[in-house]
């Protein structure tokens, strides 16, 4: 038999039971519930786990298996509601067996079976036949109080047939970037691999390129000489500064009309990493609004392709924090989505600075707290730059486009209000960055002050 992978959560009332079980029939699966046992057999896979207050198999309670994911989603009732069952994630121990006053301590090992395969026989059948459950196997168990020997499952990444990689919304495309290199695709940094790339291979190409790109002198010559950028850091966008009421222009109605009609079935967690994403595509387009006072340039697809890591290497912030429910954003995984957004910043555009990062920063928060139809308009104009352009209006279809189409349909505003709230007070270190930006900034100021000396001594001997 085989101990599947699974994960425990619950809810005031219930206990979920997340079970990766590929490949199996669901009429097949039996569950069995004694207080605090619950046990789930489908063959070839059986697993018993002992929880730490009882549960009930009542009218709430329910089995559901998607045969597109392999996961069985089994949820089970709480005997007393609003009680909490402690070490859900203490895998091991709910694998142990359940130990009553009379029996004692179990022994280390249990013997099931003394029986032996012939030698001759053919090694793949052996152990086929050792994965299945048969009839004595069951009978035995329940006898023994299904104490069957478990132990917690390696955590194997999933198998992968294909070297077709998918990417952009909801990793729902692919094909698109099959030929990026005879199309003068200048901010794929992934090649004709962006097709087989997997994400891992993503962000270590990502991260190899901006180290590449950086330039010390380049950021040391715009933090002395920032009088043009003190000008777009006082600057204010239209969109944050306007209180007027709200309202579609006919460009903007027409150019929704034009948008797929599609349906999203996004998960919980993709849905998360959803909202992290929209903050850095926002962020390319408030640098762009910014550094060109909201009148697009020949240069604009091209900073704000730059600027968005999704684009560049197909690779969207992922959260590793949220474990579902409401969604709240923390100040760590704000900080991961946004630290490449200010790296790109810093290493690719004509004005690299850091309080230029900080500020657009700000702008992204003041569009997501305005809500959905301001972040609406924000992304309208970055797809209209992006659709006309020869090369990166590839980009505008794997993601610009359903995003577009996800915030008016899907998108929640009080999420975005508390998004922007929560980007806001979110401070962003420069030792994150990993250029040492700090230690070049006193350089550089030292410099300055000597410069400033020799010009006085200079002045004083004349």
């Amino acid at each position: 038999m085989i101990t599947p992978r699974f994960s425990c959560s619950q809810t005031e009332s219930s206990v979920i039971i997340s079970i990766y079980c590929p490949s199996i029939r669901a009429a097949d699966v039996e569950i069995n519930i004694d207080g605090t046992l619950v046990t789930v057999h489908v063959n070839p896979y059986f697993l018993r786990l002992n929880f730490s207050k009882p549960l009930l198999e009542d009218d709430d309670s329910s089995a559901k298996y998607d045969p597109s994911s392999g996961y069985l989603t089994v949820t089970l009732t709480k005997e007393n509601k609003n009680e909490v069952f402690d070490d859900l994630d203490l895998l091991a121990k709910l694998l142990a067996p359940r130990r009553t006053a009379e029996s004692g301590p179990s022994p280390s090992i249990e013997v099931l079976s003394s029986e032996t395969h012939p030698e001759d026989e053919d090694e793949l059948a052996s152990k086929t036949e050792a994965l299945s459950l048969e009839r004595d196997d069951i009978t035995d168990a329940a006898e023994n109080d299904w104490q069957l020997p478990q132990e917690v499952p390696a955590l194997f990444p999933p198998l992968n047939t294909s070297r077709q990689a998918h990417y952009g919304f909801l990793d729902m495309h692919s094909g698109y970037l099959r030929h990026a290199t005879h199309t003068e695709n200048e901010v794929n940094e992934l090649g004709d691999d962006a097709e087989v790339c997997n994400m891992e291979e993503r962000r270590v190409r990502r991260l190899k390129h901006e180290d590449e790109k950086w330039d010390e002198e380049h950021y040391m010559a715009d933090y002395m000489d920032d009088e043009y950028i003190q000008d777009l850091l006082t600057w204010k966008h239209p969109h944050i500064s306007n209180n007027r009421p709200f309202e579609y222009n006919e460009k903007e109605n027409m150019e929704m009309l034009r948008l797929p009609q599609r349906e999203y079935l996004a998960t919980a967690n993709q849905t998360h990493d959803l909202y992290l994403t929209l903050v850095t595509l926002l962020f390319a387009y408030a640098y762009d609004e910014r550094t060109n006072l909201h009148d697009p340039t020949s240069e604009s697809g091209w900073t704000i392709c730059n600027l968005v890591p999704a684009f560049t290497a197909l690779e969207p912030p992922r959260s590793s924090y949220y474990k579902g429910g409401p969604h709240i954003f923390s100040p760590d995984e704000l900080k991961e989505s946004l630290v490449p957004s200010y790296r790109r910043s810093l290493a690719f555009p004509l004005y690299r600075s850091f309080a230029l990062a900080e500020k657009c920063q700000q702008d992204v928060a003041n569009f997501l707290q305005k809500g959905q139809r301001i972040v609406m308009r924000c992304l309208l104009e970055m797809k209209d730059i992006l659709d006309h352009h020869e090369v990166y209006y590839v980009y505008s279809k794997i993601w610009v486009a359903d995003f577009c189409v996800w915030i008016q349909a899907d998108a929640d505003d009080q999420i975005l209000q508390r998004l922007g709230i929560a980007l806001m007070n979110v401070k962003v270190e420069k030792a994150s960055i990993g250029w040492n930006l700090e230690g070049l900034e006193a350089a550089a100021r030292r410099t300055g002050e000597r410069e400033c000396d020799s010009d006085d001594e200079t002045t004083d001997d004349e």
